[in-house]
């Protein structure tokens, strides 16, 4: 039961066309925008200049990634919204199956995001060089995006579908400045101290390590396992209190 749902719910993100503009779209326009037409400029990155299309190139794969993840939760909204949710209780798929099909299909829309913004930069002639870079990258956006998965559930759940739009686009981008996904934060000022207690800015950073930045400290992998273990409690309760009502 679970495999099949899984299968359907795939099947369902292929065809809705909505979701997938605002969650590969967006960010693959951000990145023709701001990347794309200054694709031959330099960017001072530590002691080096880097191509500043590569720069945006792996920050928008973050970026792409993290509302890839938060968006997983708007559709369960819009299936509390007509009953879906109801229905699918009185099948034999259990609540943890639901939640992990939910989980999982955000995981492939943030895989997918990171494919297609990466495919992007190397047409405008960004190159990653190290396999290690590019797989450490990589596998830390996954892990980062972890609770934005855990949080986009817990919203679904809690929100009406006709809010889901404005607060999801919110949180996203508020959570992408404080995390200097688009701009980068100052060194050692108060942004940055507050970002750093912030998931989206570990991302900021995993994003980096693929262009020669440090992988994560210790206080990010903490950072990301509290919010992630408080945002997996928010969507357990959130998950509760609907089948209650």
């Amino acid at each position: 039961m679970n495999l099949r749902y899984m299968r359907y719910e795939l099947l369902r993100l292929t065809r809705n066309r909505a979701f997938f503009f605002f969650t590969l779209v967006f960010p693959l326009m951000l990145f023709l925008i701001f990347g794309g037409t200054q694709a031959n400029q330099t960017i001072q990155f530590g002691p080096t200049k880097i191509k500043f299309v590569l720069y945006y190139m792996v920050g928008m794969a973050g970026y792409g990634a993290l509302m890839a993840a938060l968006s997983g939760g708007a559709r369960i909204a819009s299936e509390r919204q007509v009953g879906w949710n109801r229905q699918l209780r009185l099948t034999p798929l259990g609540s943890f199956g639901y939640m992990f099909a939910k989980a999982v299909t955000a995981y492939l829309m943030a895989m997918l995001s990171i494919a297609i913004m990466l495919l992007a930069g190397t047409a405008f002639g960004a190159r990653l060089h190290g396999a290690d870079r590019w797989s450490l990258m990589i596998g830390l956006i996954l892990v980062g995006v972890l609770p934005f998965i855990a949080l986009g559930i817990a919203l679904g759940q809690l929100l009406p579908g006709d809010s889901m739009g404005p607060v999801l686009g919110g949180a996203g981008a508020l959570l992408a400045f404080l995390g200097g996904i688009w701009f980068p934060l100052k060194s050692g000022s108060l942004l940055e101290h507050i970002g750093e207690f912030v998931p989206s800015y570990w991302i900021s950073q995993a994003s980096r390590v693929g262009i020669g930045g440090d992988a994560w400290t210790l206080r990010g992998w903490l950072v990301v396992a509290v919010w992630s273990l408080v945002c997996v409690l928010l969507a357990g309760w959130s998950y509760r209190r609907d089948i209650a009502r």
